[in-house]
């Protein structure tokens, strides 16, 4: 069974950073995309990163410049990281990792997880 849970969000500054992390069990990295999505209040949910099944990364342009998606992990657990910076209140959002056996050119993933909080105010 897959499951994917977040971790690391809570309260930032703006211009700070924050690290999320997704632990992923149940999963390889060489069968499943794994990746990031956040959905801020009133919007619809929107992909941020993913991390393809060869190890490529896929980074939205609208953040491309400030988040990095990095992986590592053994085969079955494996943690997909998106490091933020310079962040900014627009930025508020829950963040939610996925995963699908579709790779990242054409994912729509299967497997989420809950999401976590990431705020950005002073």
């Amino acid at each position: 069974e897959v499951q994917l849970v977040e971790s690391g969000g809570g309260l930032v500054r703006p211009g700070g950073s924050q690290r999320l992390s997704c632990e992923a069990s149940g999963l390889s990295f060489d069968d499943y995309a794994i990746g990031w999505f956040r959905q801020a209040p009133g919007q619809k949910r929107e992909e941020i990163s993913c991390l393809s099944r060869d190890g490529r990364t896929y980074i939205k342009d609208f953040v491309k410049d400030r988040f990095l998606i990095s992986g590592d992990g053994a085969k079955n657990t494996v943690t997909v990281h998106l490091q933020m910076t310079r962040l900014k209140p627009e930025d508020t959002a829950v963040y939610f990792c996925a995963a699908d056996t579709v790779d990242c050119t054409t994912w729509d993933p299967d497997y989420w997880g809950r999401g976590i909080q990431v705020t950005v105010s002073s």
